[in-house]
């Protein structure tokens, strides 16, 4: 996993922050995946892209409406332990969506690479303290046809497609993404 950080090229200064310190704190906490880890820990997030298929020409993603934090966001949890984030992500996904059909999508070779990195800050909750969430996202593609299945997660999941993005969240990281996904030239000819 910190090979693969390392390997990663951020987009623009924020980003490049926020990667740095996520080198940092993988090699500070051995026990970065868990949960337990109370100052914060390492999560995976999957930025689910399809071609609308009644808008040729248009891409769209995946967004979850979060029960807990009430905000939209691409799915994503913890690793609880598990440090193949690429895995805690397709998972994820899968738990959050009930999408089966995910393929990762990687660099323009199709090796599988981080797509975004963002750090975030997790509001107190009941017992658990403020906390940082030093969140991995990879790319994938799904079918845009396979039905969803709500978990108790969410509140709601949606196709968007990019252009409508800002009617959902103008969260910076989702922008970002946004942004990345607009940029990829090799993505139309894979999906």
């Amino acid at each position: 996993m910190l090979t693969q950080l390392q390997r990663y090229q951020p987009t623009d200064p924020h980003e490049r922050t926020m990667w740095l310190d996520t080198i940092a704190f993988v090699e500070k906490y051995p026990d970065c995946f868990e949960r337990s880890l109370s100052v914060g820990h390492v999560t995976g997030s999957a930025w689910i892209v399809a071609p609308n298929p009644t808008q040729p020409g248009q891409l769209q993603v995946v967004l979850i409406h979060h029960r807990k934090l009430d905000r939209w966001f691409q799915p994503g949890g913890h690793a609880d332990g598990n440090p193949d984030i690429l895995a805690v992500a397709r998972q994820e996904a899968h738990e959050e969506t009930g999408l089966t059909q995910l393929t990762t999508l990687g660099s323009a070779n199709q090796i599988p690479e981080i797509f975004d990195v963002d750090v975030h800050l997790i509001p107190a909750r009941g017992a658990e303290p403020a906390h940082f969430h030093y969140d991995i996202r990879y790319l994938f593609k799904a079918n845009p046809l396979e039905p969803f299945v709500h978990s108790g997660e969410t509140k709601a999941i949606c196709w968007v497609d990019l252009q409508d993005i800002i009617r959902y969240t103008t969260e910076e990281s989702i922008e970002r993404m946004v942004k990345k996904t607009r940029n990829l030239t090799y993505l139309s000819e894979k999906i």
